[in-house]
């Protein structure tokens, strides 16, 4: 191995400690817990190694964050030949199990930019599969339109729900209410 190949390895292990322990504090204290100072001291690097591999605590999270959507995809790809109620279980699932990760993802100001041509890759794969979910369903209506909403209406029953405005004990029935428009497929003319 060349001495060029070495550095790039042994810096991607750096920056993979680095949004690994962010990550693992987050889940464990909190998104304030993670600090870049912390951080630091949990790799066992300096805090200039930090920044030469990160701008700040955003890109950091904004890394965890890629790493949540590559993550809810491959769950979202897993349950989508199951149907619409299993894609919104496990999405339900995934940000229920992993609230700091999908805070990252979803509810903290992060650098990256969604609904555009120019988002990262991970956030355009895991809104993709929420959108072949809808596909069948789409009809005559814009399948993107749809697909928001279908979101939207996943990620608002997620949060009321976590911040304790609905019961936890009627999750299930409001799934299902959800997702009841989605009962059987359009059917192809």
């Amino acid at each position: 191995m060349s001495i060029q190949a070495r550095r790039e390895r042994e810096r991607a292990e750096r920056e993979r400690a680095i949004v690994t322990a962010a990550r693992e504090l987050a889940e464990a204290e909190g998104w304030d817990a993670v600090t870049t100072r912390r951080l630091a001291a949990e790799i066992e690097y300096s805090q200039p190694v930090l920044y030469s591999h990160f701008s700040g605590k955003d890109a950091i999270m904004a890394a965890v964050a890629l790493e949540g959507f590559a993550a809810l995809t491959a769950e979202l790809r897993a349950a989508r030949p199951d149907g619409v109620a299993a894609v919104a279980a496990a999405y339900a699932d995934f940000g229920e199990r992993r609230p700091a990760l999908y805070d990252a993802m979803f509810t903290l100001a992060v650098d990256l930019e969604f609904a555009s041509p120019d988002s990262p890759a991970p956030l355009k794969e895991g809104f993709g599969e929420l959108r072949e979910t809808m596909r069948p369903y789409a009809s005559g209506d814009d399948l993107e339109l749809l697909t928001e909403t279908f979101w939207s209406g996943l990620h608002g029953l997620l949060m009321l729900m976590r911040h304790g405005r609905l019961r936890r004990a009627e999750h299930e029935r409001r799934l299902a209410l959800l997702i009841g428009r989605f009962s059987s497929p359009v059917r192809s003319r």
